[in-house]
C-alpha cells in the first residue's frame, strides 16, 4: 500500500514538473499576436498589448523548465518595446523571434508531459495543434497517437508542422534589403527554433539564420543569397529526412521514459497491418493535403462567398459589409495562416477593397485566390503566382480608377465606327454589315464603360436603381456569357458577309477575276454596288 502511494507521488511530482500555465502561454500569444495586429493603427495600442504580455510572461516563466528560455523571451519582449519606435515590420519580426521560443518550451514540455498522462493532456493536445497550424485529419491523428502514448509520432508531426513553416517562410524570403524579407527570415528562424534540436536536423544550425539575418540587416545582400540558398538546401535535407512516419509502438511508454520516447525513429517496428491505418490518415500523404483547411479559413471564405453573391447583382453596401467581415475574420485566424507572407499582402488587400467603390465580381475572386494561396503557403506549398498577380491587379484596377478607364474606351467606341461609316458607309451594303458587325464586336466595351459608370456613380450615391445598372455590363455575372456569345456570333457572321462581299464586288473570289472585270470595278466608288 505504501510503494503504491508512493508510486502515485513520484508520477503526479513527474506531471507537474512538465506542466506549464497554459493560461498564461495563450494569454502571452494572443497579447504579441495583437501587439502586432494593432500596431499600423496605433502605437499606443500595441504597447498595452505589449504590458499585458510581460504580465503574462510573468505568470508563465515559473512554470518554464529552461530558464534560457525564459531569459530569451524576456530579451524579445524587451526588444519588441524598442520596435515600437521604429516600423511595425520590426515589431513583428521580434514577435516571431519571440514566438519561436514559446513554441520551443511548448513543444518540449509538452512531450515530456504527455508521457506522464497528466490531467490537462486535452488541453496540451489542444494548444500544440493550434500553434503548430494543424487541423482536421493531421490534428485528429496527433491526438490518438498522444493517447496511445506514441510520443515519438507526436514529434514527428510537430517537427515536420515546424519544417514546412521554416520552408515556406524561406521561400517568401528574397536576398532584398526589405521590410518584406526581414519579418520572413525572422519567422523562419522562430520556426526552426522549435526544432533545432532534431536528430534530423542534418547540418543546420540556428546560428546559420542568426548571420543570414545580420547580412539582411546590415545590406550583405551578397553574403544574404548564398546564406539563404545554404538555408534553403539544408531545410529540404530536413524535410526528406522527416517524409517518412517513425514505426508505430504497440504500448504506452512508462512515466520514466518520455523524453527518449520522444525521438522519433526509436521505436521498435511493428506489423504492417497496425501501421495502415494511421499511414491512411497521415498528413503527409498527398491525398489529404488538399483538403487541410487552415485554422480559421471557413470564416474568412464564408464573409468572403456573401461579398462574392452581393457584388454579383451590384449590393455594393452588402459587398462591403461582408469583407470588412472577412478582414475581421481573418485578423483571427491562427498561425499556420498568418506566419505567411501571404497572409500579410490579403490583409492589406482587404483593407482596401472593403471601403471601394462598386466592388465587382472579379475583385472579390482575386481575394479568394488570395486566400487560398495563404493557405497553400500555410502547408508549405507553392503559391499561384497567377493567383497572386490577380490579387495585386485587383487591388489597383478597381473601383474608380476601372469605371472611369472603361467609359473612355466605351465612349471611343463611337468614334471609329462613325468615320468607317463616313468613309464606306453610303449605299454599299457590304460595307453596313462590316459596320453593324463591328459594332456588335464592340458592343460589350460599350456596355463595361457606360453602364459600368453609372452604376459606380449610383453605388457612390447610396446604390438603388442606378447602381443596378451595372448588371447590364457582360463582365458582370455568367447569365451574360451567353449573350456575349450571341453578340460575337451574329458580328463575326455580318464581318464574314460582309468582307465576302468586297471580295465579289472587286473580283478577288468567284468568276469576276478577269482582267476586264477588275479594270471595270477600278472606277467604280467603294460605297456603290456592282
Amino acid at each position: 500500500m505504501r510503494r503504491a502511494g508512493l508510486a502515485w507521488v513520484t508520477a503526479a511530482l513527474m506531471g507537474a514538473a512538465g506542466a506549464q500555465n497554459l493560461t498564461a502561454y495563450s494569454a502571452l500569444a494572443g497579447s504579441l499576436d495583437g501587439a502586432v495586429q494593432v500596431r499600423a493603427q496605433s502605437a499606443e495600442q500595441a504597447l498595452n498589448r505589449l504590458d499585458a504580455a510581460g504580465q503574462a510572461l510573468d505568470e508563465l516563466a515559473p512554470t518554464l523548465r529552461n530558464q534560457q528560455i525564459v531569459s530569451g523571451l524576456r530579451d524579445a519582449l524587451g526588444r519588441s518595446r524598442a520596435a515600437l519606435a521604429r516600423t511595425p515590420a520590426e515589431l513583428e519580426a521580434q514577435v516571431q523571434l519571440a514566438r519561436g521560443l514559446m513554441r520551443k518550451a511548448l513543444y518540449d514540455q509538452s512531450l515530456a508531459a504527455l508521457g506522464a498522462q497528466p490531467t490537462n493532456a486535452g488541453s496540451q493536445l489542444t494548444l500544440l495543434t493550434r500553434e503548430f497550424g494543424l487541423s482536421g485529419d493531421a490534428a485528429s491523428a496527433l491526438s490518438a497517437d498522444a493517447k496511445a502514448g506514441r510520443l515519438e509520432r507526436v514529434a514527428w508531426r510537430l517537427q515536420r508542422a515546424a519544417v514546412q513553416k521554416v520552408s515556406a517562410a524561406l521561400q517568401a524570403t528574397r536576398a532584398q534589403q526589405t521590410t518584406g524579407s526581414y519579418v520572413n527570415l525572422a519567422r523562419a528562424t522562430g520556426w526552426f527554433t522549435v526544432v533545432q534540436d532534431s536528430t534530423s536536423v542534418g547540418d543546420l544550425k540556428l546560428s546559420q539564420f542568426g548571420n543570414a539575418l545580420r547580412q539582411l540587416t546590415s545590406g550583405d545582400t551578397a553574403g544574404l543569397t548564398s546564406s539563404l540558398g545554404t538555408l534553403r538546401r539544408g531545410t529540404q535535407v530536413f524535410a526528406q529526412a522527416l517524409a517518412q512516419p517513425p514505426a508505430l509502438t504497440p504500448a504506452r511508454p512508462t512515466a520514466g521514459t518520455p523524453a527518449g520516447a520522444a525521438t522519433p525513429g526509436t521505436t521498435p517496428a511493428t506489423t504492417p497491418a497496425t501501421s495502415a491505418p494511421t499511414a491512411a490518415t497521415d498528413p503527409a500523404a498527398p491525398a489529404t493535403q488538399p483538403t487541410t483547411r487552415a485554422p480559421g479559413a471557413e470564416a474568412v471564405y464564408a464573409a468572403l462567398g456573401r461579398a462574392l453573391a452581393a457584388s454579383g447583382h451590384a449590393d455594393g453596401l452588402t459587398a462591403r459589409a461582408a469583407l470588412q467581415d472577412a478582414s475581421t475574420q481573418l485578423a483571427r485566424a491562427g498561425t499556420p495562416l498568418r506566419d505567411t507572407a501571404e497572409y500579410l499582402t490579403l490583409q492589406q488587400a482587404l483593407e482596401g477593397a472593403q471601403n471601394r467603390t462598386a466592388p465587382r465580381p472579379s475583385d472579390v475572386q482575386a481575394l479568394i485566390a488570395g486566400l487560398a494561396n495563404a493557405e497553400r503557403a500555410a502547408r508549405g506549398e507553392p503559391v499561384s503566382a497567377l493567383d497572386r498577380a490577380s490579387l495585386g491587379t485587383a487591388g489597383w484596377f478597381s473601383g474608380w480608377l476601372r469605371a472611369l478607364i472603361f467609359l473612355l474606351l466605351g465612349v471611343g467606341v463611337a468614334a471609329p465606327l462613325y468615320l468607317l461609316n463616313l468613309a464606306f458607309g453610303g449605299r454599299n451594303v457590304y460595307w453596313r454589315a462590316i459596320t453593324a458587325g463591328l459594332l456588335l464586336l464592340l458592343l460589350p466595351l460599350f456596355l463595361e464603360g457606360v453602364f459600368g459608370f453609372l452604376g459606380a456613380l449610383g453605388d457612390a450615391m447610396g446604390g438603388g436603381a442606378l447602381a443596378g445598372l451595372t448588371n447590364v455590363t457582360l463582365s458582370q455575372g455568367a447569365s451574360a456569357l451567353p449573350v456575349w456569345a450571341l453578340l460575337a456570333l451574329g458580328a463575326l457572321g455580318l464581318l464574314a458577309f460582309g468582307f465576302r462581299g468586297l471580295c465579289l464586288q472587286f473580283g478577288l473570289l468567284g468568276d469576276q477575276g478577269s482582267t476586264h472585270t477588275t479594270a471595270q470595278h477600278t472606277v467604280i466608288d467603294w460605297d456603290e454596288d456592282v
